[in-house]
């Protein structure tokens, strides 16, 4: 690729990532421009102390309140983003995500397109991402036209006990859809994979799944350490015209026919608004001043019940869920949400929040004990949105549909008291923790409150797209990472079909 690329993408998550693999046949120059490098194979990657207790991963980064006070956020910046840590749950939105929902506050607004428009795109990218799954055990199952491409993770025996219990109360636990080849993960160490990196240890994330797809074109390029500062379009032009980034200390620019965004919601939008010119005084792609807003972060918590006569000798543990909250609270009332079996949770990991414990305490307690994850939607808010500063990232989060997260929380806990814990205990996530960020550059149908059509691209830049989860209207109540790839290979055929069609 000596010449200028064709294409250039930012970021090489779960969007950039899928993206590249659908557009790679096509022949176009393609340049990814990652900020980060690979995650090398080292003993760290599986040592709890080192990732939970010491935060080796974790990026020397601070974001800022909207009063001043700065904060770690824990987002990952290296080949394949936050999906390298991620717990590989691909699960589809429910087909009602995709309508208008009452919540306790307020409205999850309707996409400006149907469950069924997504769905071949879903089948597409359970195949490339090589789910592991069944269905007909989850009543809020959508449609398929497909099966998935691999049995289920199969329940360790103690969590099987745990399924049938669950069962006996009166819930319809489900198989996780999970992007995991289990025995090449425990063959390197017996260890969960939620919030563990991946070396191509047998997690399907962007890069093991999707990139290296991509990168078996010859017109597919990689980049890594290039973080990219600004776009620049023709004085007054609608185009985009010129990406600048940063790479070992030296500035360096690319003229691309296109510019794919997909470094992250929170990323995007701040690169956008970073790219403010005279022409584009609100930054870039923001004629209807909604970059940046309806920032979304999942309403969520660890839930871990206790009892002495349960013993847990499992290792990974994130087998199975249950939506029986999910389109209502189970009376009829508004929805609640999903809930999850967390990554096993050891001594090691417990450590890190309960740092006066004794860590053989905590070992012991956990040999009791099973953990889950319950996760609400936040709906989208106008004022809840990040802002650029200078070089300061600036988030105002305003957290939405609280209430309702608490009492999915007091519903689990009853269940799981019905099921033989009789001690159970929550402890809720906060913007420390990315719960799914999404949202603020999302997709609409009408460019004054929407900065991207239906295909993610910019009303205002026709050779721009926004591909990560930025592009997402609404947060539903699951895991984002497959509703980002099925919508990355849609757009990607899009592209094919509009901008490379022979």
């Amino acid at each position: 690729m000596t010449t200028q690329p064709d294409i250039v993408i930012i970021g090489s998550g779960i969007g950039g990532a899928t993206i590249a693999a659908g557009l790679a046949p096509t022949g176009a120059g393609i340049l990814i421009l990652e900020a980060g490098e690979r995650i090398e194979d080292r003993p760290e990657n599986r040592d709890q102390r080192a990732i939970f207790q010491r935060g080796h991963f974790r990026p020397k980064e601070t974001w800022y309140e909207a009063g001043g006070e700065g904060f770690n956020p824990g987002n990952y910046y290296n080949v394949g983003g936050n999906s390298k840590f991620y717990g590989a749950v691909l699960v589809r939105y429910r087909r009602e995500d995709f309508l208008e929902m009452r919540h306790r506050d307020g409205l999850s607004p309707a996409w400006p397109f149907p469950y069924e428009e997504l769905e071949p795109w879903y089948t597409q990218a359970e195949r490339l991402y090589q789910v592991r799954g069944t269905l007909g055990e989850d009543p809020t199952e959508p449609a398929h036209s497909a099966p998935y491409p691999f049995p289920p993770v199969p329940d360790e025996p103690a969590i099987a006990t745990v399924r049938k219990r669950l069962k006996s109360a009166g819930m319809h636990p489900y198989a996780l859809p999970l992007g995991v080849d289990i025995e090449r993960w425990l063959k390197k160490a017996k260890t969960p994979w939620d919030a563990h990196p991946n070396s191509d240890d047998g997690k399907m994330d962007a890069e093991t799944a999707a990139l290296v797809e991509a990168l078996k074109h010859p017109n597919v390029r990689l980049q890594t350490g290039s973080r990219v500062t600004r776009l620049y379009t023709a004085p007054h032009g609608r185009a985009i015209t010129t990406v600048r980034y940063m790479r070992d200390g030296e500035e360096h620019s690319v003229s691309p026919k296109l510019v794919i965004l997909a470094a992250g919601a929170v990323q995007s939008a701040a690169l956008l608004l970073r790219s403010a010119s005279e022409a584009f005084p609100r930054g870039l792609a923001n004629s209807s001043d909604q970059v940046g807003r309806n920032f979304m972060n999942h309403n969520s918590s660890a839930v871990i019940a206790i009892s002495p006569r349960y013993r847990n000798d499992s290792v990974y543990q994130k087998t199975f869920g249950f939506n029986d909250f999910y389109l209502s609270d189970g009376a009829g009332g508004p929805p609640l949400g999903n809930v999850q079996l967390l990554g096993r949770i050891s001594g090691k990991i417990l450590k890190a929040n309960m740092p006066q414990v004794p860590e053989w305490l905590l070992d012991r307690v956990s040999q009791h004990a099973i953990d889950f994850y319950a996760m609400s939607e936040d709906l989208p808010h106008p004022e809840s949105r990040i802002t650029v500063d200078g070089d300061r990232i600036v988030l105002k989060w305003t957290r939405t549909n609280w209430d309702a997260h608490l009492e999915l929380v007091a519903k689990l806990k009853a269940v799981l008291r019905k099921a033989g814990f009789p001690i159970v205990l929550s402890r809720a996530f906060d913007k420390r923790t990315p719960s799914h960020q999404c949202g603020t550059i999302r997709i609409g149908n009408d460019p004054a409150t929407a900065p991207l059509d239906v295909y993610c691209r910019s009303y205002d830049h026709p050779n721009l797209f926004v591909v990560d989860a930025a592009f997402l209207p609404t947060s539903a109540a699951v895991n984002p990472a497959l509703t980002v790839a099925a919508q990355a290979l849609r757009v990607a055929d899009h592209i094919r079909t509009r901008e490379f069609a022979a």
